[in-house]
């Protein structure tokens, strides 16, 4: 399962680098039962994976950390959970996932979904399959903000 999560790391740190111009640090990647997964987060943005791969992709955060990003990709001051705030955390899980996809198109033919948003305090996730393991892969950000990727993949190869 390494190597499969190794691109989700990667591609999150150069998606904040370039698009947010911040450095995102992974913490210790763990496995979460589905009915723990569930934190203080104030909005997630959730994209479907289907095709050889079945799962999905989520990124978790506060609302300081979404619109503190809002702000760098839009130019403009964001301090509630607005359609803007939404539509960023919507574009960087749609580019994470989407470079992941290339990442991985030689092992798999992955479709992604368009993202979903999802926002609320303690919100969770309902995810496409019991199969697969939740993994969750934490992140720090803007020194001292922290966000979660969390990715669930059932392999049909």
């Amino acid at each position: 399962m390494e190597k499969y999560i190794q691109p989700f790391i990667k591609v999150c740190q150069a998606v904040f680098r370039d698009f947010c111009q911040t450095e995102v640090t992974p913490g210790r990647v763990f496995f979460v039962e589905r009915e723990e997964f569930r934190k203080d987060w104030d909005i997630s943005g959730i994209i479907g994976l289907s095709g050889e791969v079945k799962g999905a992709v989520v990124i978790s955060l506060k609302t300081a950390s979404a619109t503190k990003i809002a702000g760098i990709l839009t130019g403009t001051v964001h301090k509630h959970l607005d359609a803007d705030v939404a539509d960023a955390v919507g574009e960087i899980v749609n580019i994470i996932s989407g470079n992941v996809k290339k990442d991985l198109e030689n092992t798999f033919r992955i479709i992604i979904s368009l993202p979903t948003i999802v926002k609320g305090a303690v919100h969770s996730a309902i995810w496409p399959s019991e199969k697969p393991r939740i993994i969750c892969i934490p992140f720090s950000l803007f020194k001292d903000h922290e966000m979660c990727l969390s990715v669930a993949i059932d392999l049909n190869k």
